[in-house]
């Protein structure tokens, strides 16, 4: 399992909420942007892709799975029937269902570098299971971006 090497474009922010970037796992590296990324789930942001559901996990300090397990339950709001491990996660992320009716997701995973630096074989995992979620979701024409910044 490796690092997605997919960096987004320099100042591509823009193409991200009018929807020209195309639906991806994408790295978000902050020094890009002199302002930094910024919180994508403020309704003045949002209100660019109306329809599309958004969800921000900071991950300062989370040192294997069971913090980015706890991260993500409490930023995206997992249903009780998680059951915290890699296959029930990719469950509720091909089934969000429980998330509500989208257009399309966001998902940001805020300090990704300092969670692959504790745990890189976590961390390639959760790339794999991420962007396994973004393929199913492309192949039924609902866009998912996942953006580790």
């Amino acid at each position: 399992m490796t690092e997605p090497p997919l960096p987004l474009p320099d100042a591509d922010l823009e193409g991200l909420l009018d929807g020209s970037l195309p639906p991806g796992l994408y790295r978000w590296h902050l020094s890009q942007s002199a302002a930094g990324l910024p919180d994508l789930t403020d309704p003045a942001v949002t209100a660019a892709s109306p329809g599309r559901r958004v969800a921000q996990a900071e991950l300062a300090g989370t040192r294997d799975r069971d913090a980015f397990f706890d991260r993500c339950s409490r930023a995206l709001d997992l249903p009780d029937w998680f059951g915290r491990n890699w296959d029930a996660f990719a469950d509720c992320l091909t089934d969000l269902s429980w998330w509500g009716e989208a257009d399309g997701y966001l998902l940001v995973l805020r300090s990704w570098g300092d969670f692959q630096r504790a745990a890189p074989a976590d961390a390639a995992t959760a790339a794999d299971v991420l962007s396994a979620a973004v393929a199913y979701w492309s192949a039924r024409d609902t866009p998912m971006t996942v953006l580790l910044a």
